[in-house]
């Protein structure tokens, strides 16, 4: 069964819009909603030697609206107009968390929440050493994030996957792909 797309109505635009969407499986037709803000980085800087990561913690207004006070996440962003996604992830690495990221290792760019949104998410992990630690990190002041550094054990982090601690699906499949791959770490 093909299912079209029939009809779209922008209904907000602001920092993201919402579009009304009506489909057709040529025998039905419905509506959904669609939120669309973009494309998106998210990055795990790891330091191989003390076997620490740098993840923030800041408040999201969703996990704020669902009761919960901040979010632990991987430093992730919104791409600006004409950047690519390393350029993105190492932005998004300074500004959030001070350092300065060399060789970046692609895992896959994926949909967030497709039954919502069209944000993709193009994942990287980026080995750092305590020398990259070059600027303070917290984010921009224009951009209101109030963002804390933290810096993890990657053990811990492993732990918080295994018990179900680690509510960030971004962190979650970055911190997974790093144990795949690097397991000595951990």
């Amino acid at each position: 069964m093909t299912v079209e797309i029939t009809g779209k109505e922008q209904v907000y635009k602001g920092w993201s819009s919402m579009t009304k969407v009506t489909l057709s499986d040529g025998s039905t037709s419905f509506t959904r909603e669609v939120e669309d803000h973009g494309s998106a980085v998210a990055v795990l800087p790891y330091d191989r030697e003390r076997r620490v990561a740098l993840l923030v913690r800041m408040p999201r207004a969703p996990v704020l609206l669902a009761g919960e006070p901040d979010l632990l996440e991987v430093p992730a962003g919104l791409l600006d107009a004409g950047e690519d996604q390393e350029q993105c992830a190492r932005r998004e690495a300074m500004e959030e968390t001070g350092v300065t990221l060399g060789a970046l290792t692609f895992v896959g760019t994926i949909w967030s929440c497709p039954g919502i949104s069209t944000e993709r998410i193009t994942l990287f992990l980026a080995p750092f050493a305590a020398a990259d630690r070059t600027g303070q990190g917290g984010g921009l002041a224009q951009e209101n994030e109030n963002i804390t550094v933290v810096e993890v054990p990657l053990a811990e982090l492993a732990a918080s996957a295994d018990e179900g601690r680690l509510p960030d699906l971004k962190s979650f499949a970055l911190v997974q792909t790093l144990r795949l791959k690097q397991p000595h770490l951990f």
